[in-house]
């Protein structure tokens, strides 16, 4: 992921061993521990059943929020060396759009600033032109998966796999470079995404602050989200493929007051 200053951070994208989350290990043990008791004592089963039934609630609050670290390691904030340069990371969701994204391309040439751009894979496909030119002017592509389905967070392993995987050779293909990061479709993680993530080489990434211009059309409104209590090291999102483009609006406004800061 890039900031404002237009470093990156240093990770590989190598296939990597996946380590369960703690809340997964326990979920897994509850899960067989169930299973082993209700065989030796049947009687038992309204209390297994309550106690999965209570893990299950507990996993689906986890992916509801979506700056949580209990299904998994969350990039919220950028590493402490970036925030002692006094850097923070701007990240664009849901492009690329023909339209909108290079006028956001534009802008940051303008105050000479670098930021993630979270593709989504189908868009990325149908305009490669757009998705070349973010990294020709030195902007980082990360994967926002394939179609950005709303009910990416319910879907089965199978599923999962393909929205991640065919959106990652799509955009290594056009931009050259494997994506390094993940952001769930609205943020909402599935407990069972990191081991998908881990194989392709990926982190998963949310943010400190995002501004809601994917919803909003107040401008006042977003850069107030944005801005109120912005601290060095913070992760800020946008949108560039919002149907209303209020990030042509806010973008300005906040990159000027980064360069005061």
């Amino acid at each position: 992921m890039t900031s404002a200053s237009g470093n990156h951070l240093d990770l590989s994208g190598a296939s990597r061993r996946w380590r369960p989350a703690p809340a997964i290990r326990l979920s897994l043990l509850l899960h067989a521990g169930a299973v082993v008791a209700l065989l030796a004592q049947p009687a038992l089963w309204p209390w297994l059943l309550g106690a999965v039934a209570c893990n299950h609630l507990v996993l689906s609050a986890a992916v509801l929020w979506p700056k949580g670290q209990l299904l998994g390691p969350n990039l919220t904030r950028l590493p402490a060396s970036a925030a002692r340069r006094n850097e923070v990371a701007l990240t664009f969701d849901d492009g690329p759009d023909p339209e909108v994204t290079p006028q956001v391309l534009d802008l940051l040439d303008r105050y000479q600033a670098r930021a993630s751009f979270f593709c989504i894979g189908e868009k990325a496909a149908a305009f490669p032109d757009v998705v070349q030119d973010i990294v020709r002017r030195g902007h980082s592509v990360e994967n926002h998966s394939h179609r950005h389905p709303h009910a990416f967070s319910f879907f089965g392993t199978g599923r999962l796999r393909h929205e991640v995987q065919t959106a990652q050779a799509a955009l290594a293909g056009i931009a050259g470079r494997a994506p390094l990061f993940f952001r769930a479709p609205a943020g909402f993680r599935s407990p069972m995404l990191d081991p998908i993530l881990a194989r392709g080489g990926l982190h998963y990434v949310s943010w400190t602050r995002r501004g809601l211009d994917g919803a909003k059309s107040d401008p006042v409104a977003v850069l107030r989200r944005l801005t109120t209590g912005l601290a060095a090291g913070d992760v800020l999102l946008l949108h560039d493929g919002a149907r209303e483009p209020v990030v042509l609006t806010v973008l300005p406004a906040l990159l000027e007051r980064l360069a005061e800061r």
